[in-house]
Order: C-alpha cells, then sequence, then structure tokens
C-alpha cells in the first residue's frame, strides 16, 4: 500500500493498495496503520466505521461537522462513486479549494478527508457501497450540509441526481453552510 499526497487539498492522501489477484479474484489490504502513520497520521485516532449502500445516480452531500469537525477514511467497497471534497477550513493554504475522485471496487483506493472538508458523492453503478472510518463518534447535532449544486462551488456531478435525503435536498448554500458551521 502506498500514500499519494491530494495536492489540492492540504492533508488529504489517497492510499493506493496492491491487489492479488488470480482465477479467484483478488486480495488486497485496505488499511495499514503504519502506512497511515508514515504520513502523520494516527492509525488509532479511528473509532467508528459506517458503509452505504446506494443505487446509480444517488448524490449523498455535500456534507461536514460543525465544531472541531471529523477526519474520515472512504472507500468505494462495490461499484464505482464519484467523489467531491472541498475544503472548508479557513486557515488552510487551500481553502476553498475542491478534489475530485473517482472510486471504485476495482481498485479499493481509500481516501483521507482531513477534518473541515466537505464531503460528498454520487453512485456511478447499479449498486455502489461505501466505506467510512471516522475519528470521532458521529453527533447529529454537529451536520451540516451545503446544497450539492451550489453555484460557487459547481461540482461537476456526472449524472443527473435520481434520488437524496431529504436533508440533502433541502441543503442551504455555501454562504448559510458556513455560518451554521461556526456555530
Amino acid at each position: 500500500m502506498k500514500a499519494i499526497e491530494v495536492p489540492e487539498i492540504d492533508g488529504a492522501f489517497l492510499f493506493e493498495p496492491t491487489p492479488y489477484a488470480d482465477e479467484r479474484g483478488f486480495f488486497c489490504r485496505t488499511f495499514d496503520a503504519d502506512v497511515i502513520r508514515s504520513v502523520g497520521l494516527d492509525p488509532h485516532a479511528f473509532v467508528q466505521d459506517s458503509v452505504s449502500r446506494s443505487v446509480r445516480g444517488v448524490v449523498r452531500g455535500l456534507h461536514l461537522r460543525s465544531g472541531s469537525g471529523e477526519a474520515k477514511l472512504v472507500r468505494c467497497s462495490y461499484g464505482k462513486i464519484f467523489d467531491a471534497v472541498v475544503d472548508l477550513r479557513p486557515d488552510s493554504p487551500t481553502y476553498r479549494n475542491r478534489a475530485f475522485f473517482e472510486l471504485s471496487g476495482d481498485t479499493q483506493v481509500t481516501l483521507y478527508i482531513p477534518a473541515g472538508c466537505a464531503h460528498g458523492f454520487q453512485a456511478l453503478t447499479e449498486t455502489a457501497d461505501t466505506s467510512y472510518r471516522i475519528d470521532r463518534p458521529h453527533d447529529p447535532t454537529e451536520d451540516v450540509t451545503i446544497a450539492f449544486d451550489d453555484p460557487e462551488l459547481a461540482v461537476p456531478w456526472p449524472l443527473p441526481p435520481v434520488s437524496m435525503s431529504q436533508r440533502d435536498r433541502e441543503a442551504p448554500s455555501l454562504a448559510v453552510a458556513l455560518k451554521q458551521k461556526e456555530s
């Protein structure tokens, strides 16, 4: 497994595994504490794992947390997703930068998203399973959602959205969400 810096988002990394493939399929390590540690992250900081299953065209996000935020490792374990990250840390040298990725079950690449960055994705395949590993327990009172189609962010979602949660459909603009994040 190797760590690759994401130049658009300070502190973000892609963790690219080395799959071993044969006639049975493949095997690969998707988390390696030594590799995580090698880029200055604490592998023991991650306290909660979750998974979502989405159908083609579903958009989830853009989400972040208020207060001290939430760092996360995101991986598409099955299918394929278009993943979007927006740096919303005012003190970051990449503040307001965006980065986009295609994550898939074929590659098992994991994306590390630093606390203070907004995150969202869209399922590109009929079924897409997305795994999350976060660095502190989820607290719904700290949830902040930004409109997926905010013109200031102009995320180039590859498909027309077919479904999203009510929370995502009613999400405020970036400007309103940033005020929410501060409180």
